[in-house]
């Protein structure tokens, strides 16, 4: 799915990877699962910190993927293939699963922990919307 030169580039940012990260694909027999699959196992074949999952729960949203730190239960799912700019939400929500730290001040960050309750962010997104990118990142950043 991934191209030679998106797969390095890709490769280079999983190298940050700290702690190894589980993917559920929840998926059925369409063509936009396999495409998912397809997009899963490239990542998964660029770092040994990642692996991949099959699961035909996916809750009602199919095709659908969660990112785990490995023995942690899921904190971002994404519907469908976050391609075009949603990528890099992808691959932020990645690095950030894994327990890669991100690049936002001490005091946002105590903020997001300082909420109380136990919340569930869901998000829509237009891959023509320039503001989606963001929005995704920073519901990503509190959800993990």
């Amino acid at each position: 799915m991934l191209d030679a030169e998106m797969k390095s580039q890709l490769g280079a940012y999983l190298e940050r990877l700290v702690d190894p990260v589980e993917i559920t694909a929840f998926v059925d027999e369409s063509a936009e699962s396999r495409n998912m699959l397809s997009l899963l196992a490239d990542i998964a074949s660029l770092t040994s910190r990642v692996t991949v999952k099959e699961s035909r729960d996916g809750g009602g949203r199919t095709p659908a993927f969660s990112l785990a730190k490995a023995g942690e239960p899921a904190r971002v799912t994404f519907a469908g293939l976050p391609m075009g700019h949603e990528f890099t939400s992808l691959v932020l929500a990645l690095l950030q699963v894994s327990g890669y730290p991100p690049k936002v001040d001490q005091a946002v960050i105590d903020q997001v922990k300082g909420l109380q309750g136990e919340y569930e962010f869901v998000t829509y997104i237009s891959l023509s919307c320039q503001n989606c990118p963001d929005v995704v990142q920073a519901l990503n950043l509190m959800a993990v």
